[in-house]
């Protein structure tokens, strides 16, 4: 899915080197990005009719990656 939309390389652009050396060096911002993009390609495979979701599952999914993308920026602040 290369076409996903709201991958971190794009909403972060100026912090492509800290994404990859966190990913790489920090357990915790390891996760967070698995779960940030586990999330962010469910939605894009529900707003693609891939795996059609109800409206409820949708906000619910939008929620939990807004929350994952403002601790991102934390970690990546602090870098």
């Amino acid at each position: 899915m290369a076409n996903t939309p709201h991958e971190l390389h794009e909403e972060f652009p100026e912090k492509r080197q800290a994404i990859s050396d966190l990913k790489s060096s920090d357990g915790h911002f390891a996760r967070l990005f698995e779960e940030y993009h586990e999330v962010n390609r469910a939605i894009h495979r529900a707003e693609t009719n891939v795996e059609p979701t109800d409206d409820l599952h949708m906000m619910e999914l939008r929620k939990e990656r807004m929350v994952l993308k403002d601790e991102i920026a934390k970690c990546l602040a602090e870098v």
